[in-house]
């Protein structure tokens, strides 16, 4: 293996180093990503329930529109 191929192997394991680090940076960027997700949308369906819940019946009386002071 002559000078000029020696270097061009060793530039491009530089370079597969530098990627497999950029990879496995990633990597864990979204595996963090995709565990923010999950808890955001668990937290979504329970505020979803506690609104449901505490939301008054569909048919109300009037009556109910009142102000206290009627």
């Amino acid at each position: 293996m002559n000078t000029a191929d020696s270097e061009r192997l060793t530039q491009l394991e530089i370079k597969i180093s530098y990627l497999d680090d950029l990879v496995e940076t990633l990597n864990t960027m979204v595996a963090r990503q995709h565990d923010q997700i999950a808890m955001l949308i668990h937290e979504v369906a329970q505020l979803r329930q506690r609104n449901d819940e505490s939301q008054p019946p569909a048919f109300r009386s009037l009556r109910d529109e009142l102000p206290p002071h009627y």
